[in-house]
């Protein structure tokens, strides 16, 4: 695999992507404190429900 960053890709598209995820992550981790639920996430190749804290929100 590649162990280049990937902010230095000539795809402008790709290398504005690592922005994006970052985005819909910190979209995510609101929404599942607005609605009390959790969040699934992949921990050692393992999906597990988290519970999301108000300080993980306001990151």
């Amino acid at each position: 695999m590649n162990q280049k960053n990937i902010a230095f890709a000539k795809d402008k598209d790709l290398a504005n992507s690592l922005v994006a995820i970052r985005r819909a992550a910190k979209r995510a981790v609101q929404v599942a404190v607005s609605t009390n639920t959790d969040l699934v996430v992949s921990r050692d190749g393992k999906c597990v429900r988290v519970k999301p804290s108000e300080e993980q929100s306001s990151r």
